[in-house]
């Protein structure tokens, strides 16, 4: 990168600064110190502790924090008058500081302590200064920090990280004067506040005034990837003897920054949680009795044997599903198995439960179903169009990365039915009604083409089917837009214009497209929207799903889809098959495969005779969950690989435990397709095992002599860069240092940021418009059922809280999903908050306790599905998009009622 450079002098040494630098930054960039407080790199300065006093040649004092420097400056950080001034204000804030320096967490990493030893400051100096610390009350409600304001310095620093960088505004300056304090609303314990417990104030804070609870310090530390959402944060486990003991951000990571949500610094819990899986299981008589590793495999061996191929490849008796929490050679080696060793192409993941219309939809539009840019851009984005999805919830370092791009002067579209926190940071709020997107979206292409806004000769040049899509407009009336949404046409004139107006504009999106029985329509109206305005294939724009699970992309990139072997090949395509039965040796299926809903239908109906599950929890996760269990009941034999005995492994014939990640080598693919190492901190715990080479045993055990025989993770990856183009360059080697983003194809290339810059993957080399037209939801409101569940994510849990929940601090934070509902339906019904309630579909019932509250529009309440205890997934609907029996979580009708 070249920059604009301004040369200047500091203390007469020759100073070069970059174009936009603070005097501060080019100082420390230099390896210049200049004394600092309230200073933070990631932070607007506040010019606020005044100990950052430089004096230029005029002999006028300025803030080195706050100011840039000019060509030809020459600054001193160093004279009487200046260490006068700054020696004062040490003196006084040490006076005014607790001084118990070596009991503290800080100790060593204190700021004020660098400053005192800085000027030298000793007791003697401080004879005639009064002490005044406060005594203020020590606050550790929060399970993870302390606060301890007694050590507060006043710079700052937490509120600006709250506020500016993740849009909570927690904490806030209170009680001003001699009085002032970093403070919470009324006052009132941290825990009692709407902070998310992220950790990110800790981090920054220079004292001791904010330290976390657990302060062990690691022996060692290794460097690895987050196993939480897709967003793929880099992180460094702290280790000592067999214990992960801690965990930090990687400042160093192109994403993440350093950055970590409160389970990516805290969740680690369940590593070393005496509850793990540490030996294989048999169920004997409806009790499960520890065996040996070579009795499990025998056992499974002999009962699988059952069900391998036969020649007429019509056998549909095995199943696999693969798991988005494990890694990239693990997933490859259970769609190998399914494959070479079970003969058929039974296999999927969890993506069908969540983003396999964002797959199907845009491999027809765009030819690939992935994130288009790369979440590095967001902080530079000129326009963002955020639809169907929580960030601040499900993905909170990337609404960080957000927060960056509004101060940078963003405009900001939020589409959403419920008035999420991203809303209030909107220059428009759209709240339609839910189920309504492909209204609203094609909407929102008819004002910009009526308007004259879209890019003819990107359409015409690089794009086919736009009058397909022209006839499916001409029926389009706005009233009737207005309408179905509920959403005054104005409003949606004016998002039309800022996002055709506002280019490069980026569209990012989750579930809350893709999860309803219309979730491949929803997604093809988005690329319509992105194509008419030619925001594809340049930087600061895209299409952009972003992916709820940390490998949730690579384990659709391994081929842990029924219709495609890795890297998106397809199993019908002759030549493909051919390719892999000389890869791996042996005659392939060409049918496609079961997906997993199809999957549960057949072992309903007693067609699926075995299923292996390797770390999915689908009793749990999946909709309708209680006909889930009843589908498991059903099988001859199943068996269950995962760290902890799940609802789903508690149904299994045979339990297989595996190991985490932070005990076994591979990649995982984040949802920007950036392939990532993932490094084993710690050796498995008990007797478990990493997870692709449990499955190389038990293919070896069912007489594979040769493709099982792999001695490391890094031999499977090499293999899967040999048949899957788009990793041909993603071996271990080549990602020691840095990750890559697919397709990458040798050793030599570098990845690909951005896709369909020069052509479409398709076959003709060109987008497609899709013609849509609105269809409901699957299941309606009606007078028994008059309310609209969705569901969703929240910070505190991931997924079916199979690891957070081993956490007892995160389930301090948040244990049960309560049913968000607004004050006037709460007023109909007589509830108040935090009374027990039932809550009804035509599936079911569960109880939760009542959250009235705003967020939730009238008619309209929301649930999260991480509690074991509420089991909101009994009563979702599992009526499915009929192109990729995507389960409709976000509509379902219920009722709730007092108990």
């Amino acid at each position: 990168m070249t920059y604009s450079e301004v040369n200047f002098t500091i203390d007469g040494l020759k100073v070069k600064a970059r174009k936009g630098e603070t005097i501060i930054q080019a100082a420390l960039r230099n390896g210049i110190y200049i004394p600092h407080l309230c200073y933070h790199p990631d932070l607007k300065p506040s010019g606020s502790c005044r100990l950052c006093l430089v004096e230029n040649k005029e002999g006028r004092i300025i803030t080195s924090c706050e100011n840039q420097p000019a060509e030809g400056m020459e600054l001193s950080t160093t004279n009487p008058r200046l260490d006068d001034a700054k020696i004062t204000v040490a003196r006084l804030l040490v006076a005014n500081h607790q001084t118990d320096c070596l009991t503290c967490a800080q100790d060593n990493q204190c700021k004020l302590q660098e400053i005192s030893s800085y000027f030298g400051i000793d007791q003697e100096d401080m004879g005639n200064l009064r002490y005044s610390s406060a005594d203020i009350p020590l606050d550790d409600s929060n399970p993870f920090f302390k606060r301890d304001l007694n050590k507060c310095i006043l710079c700052g620093i937490c509120v600006r990280t709250c506020r500016d960088r993740l849009g909570v505004s927690a904490i806030d300056f209170g009680y001003r004067g001699y009085d002032t304090k970093i403070t919470t609303f009324c006052d009132e314990p941290i825990l009692e506040s709407n902070c998310v417990s992220c950790g990110e104030c800790v981090v920054a804070c220079p004292v001791g005034a904010l330290v976390d609870k657990e302060s062990s310090k690691p022996t060692r530390e290794v460097k690895t990837t987050c196993t939480y959402c897709g967003v793929g944060c880099g992180l460094y486990l702290g280790v000592r003897g067999s214990k992960v003991v801690s965990i930090r951000g990687d400042p160093e990571h192109p994403l993440s920054w350093g950055n970590l949500c409160v389970k990516g610094r805290y969740a680690f819990k369940f590593i070393n949680n005496p509850d793990r899986l540490t030996n294989p299981l048999i169920k004997r008589d409806g009790i499960f009795v520890e065996v040996s590793w070579d009795e499990a495999l025998e056992f499974a061996a002999e009962k699988l044997s059952k069900y391998q191929k036969d020649n007429s490849w019509e056998n549909d008796s095995f199943a696999a599903i693969s798991s988005a929490r494990c890694t990239n050679e693990d997933n490859y080696l259970l769609q190998k198995f399914t494959r070479v060793i079970m003969g058929n192409n039974n296999v999927d993941n969890s993506a069908r439960s969540c983003h396999a219309p964002s797959v199907a939809a845009l491999a027809q539009t765009l030819g690939s179903g992935a994130m288009s840019n790369s979440i590095s851009e967001i902080e530079d984005s000129k326009c963002l169009f955020i639809i169907g999805t929580n960030p601040t919830q499900s993905y909170p370092v990337l609404s960080m990365r957000i927060m960056d791009a509004l101060a940078n002067g963003a405009k900001l579209i939020v589409t959403d039915p419920r008035d999420i926190e991203m809303a209030q940071y909107a220059d428009l709020h759209i709240q339609h009604n839910p189920g309504t997107d492909v209204v609203l979206i094609m909407g929102m292409i008819k004002v910009i083409l009526e308007e004259n806004l879209q890019d003819q000769e990107f359409i015409e040049s690089r794009c086919e089917n736009f009058e397909e899509l022209l006839e499916s407009l001409e029926e389009l009336d706005l009233d009737y837009v207005e309408r179905i949404t509920g959403v005054n046409i104005h409003k949606i004139k004016e998002a039309a214009r800022i996002y055709a107006t506002s280019a490069p504009a980026a569209i990012f999106y989750s579930l809350g497209i893709t999860e309803h029985s219309h979730g491949t329509d929803n997604v093809f109206a988005l690329s319509n929207l992105a194509l008419v305005t030619s925001n594809i294939g340049k930087p600061l724009a895209g299409l952009n799903p972003i992916r709820g699970q940390n490998n949730v992309q690579g384990a659709c990139d391994m081929g842990c889809l029924p219709d495609v072997y890795p890297g998106y090949q397809k199993v019908e395509e002759k030549e493909v098959q051919e390719k892999f039965e000389k890869a791996w040796g042996t005659e392939l299926s060409p049918n496609k495969g079961m997906k997993m809903p199809e999957m549960m239908e057949s072992a309903r109906k007693g067609d699926l005779k075995a299923l292996y599950i390797m770390g999915e929890n689908p009793v749990h996760s999946e909709p309708d969950c209680k006909n889930i269990k009843e589908a498991l009941k059903n099988l001859n034999f199943l068996i269950v690989q995962d760290i902890f005995l799940t609802e789903t492994a508690q149904s299994a014939d045979l339990v297989l435990p595996g190991a985490s990640f932070a005990e076994k080598d591979g990649t995982f693919a984040n949802a920007d397709r950036r392939v990532q190492r993932v490094r084993r901190a710690i050796k498995p715990v008990g007797d478990s095992k990493p997870d692709w080479q449990i499955i190389s045993e038990l293919a070896q055990k069912m007489g594979a002599r040769e493709g099982f025989n792999f001695t490391s993770a890094e031999e499977v990856a090499a293999e899967i860069a040999l048949v899957a183009p788009i990793y041909g360059g993603m071996q271990y080697q080549c990602l020691e240092d840095e990750s890559r983003q697919w397709p990458c194809f040798d050793k030599e290339h570098k990845g690909t940021p951005i896709l369909h810059q020069d052509t479409f993957a398709t076959k003709t080399g060109k987008a497609k418009f899709i013609p849509l037209y609105y269809r409901p939801p699957a299941e309606l409101p009606d007078e028994e059922y008059p309310l609209v569940l969705t569901t969703g994510r929240i910070i505190y849990h991931y997924h079916s809280s199979t690891m957070t929940a081993a956490d007892k601090c995160m389930k301090m934070l948040y244990d049960h999903d309560p049913v968000e509902i607004n004050p006037k339906d709460a007023e109909k019904l007589g509830l108040e908050g935090g009374e027990m309630v039932c809550v009804r579909s035509r599936r079911g019932k569960i109880e939760a306790p009542v959250k009235i509250t705003e967020r939730s529009p009238e008619g309209l309440v929301f649930m999260a599905f991480h509690s074991p205890k509420t089991k909101t997934n009994l009563i979702t609907n599992a009526a499915h998009d009929p192109v990729t029996k995507t389960p409709e979580f976000k509509y379902c009708a219920v009722r709730v009622e007092k108990i």
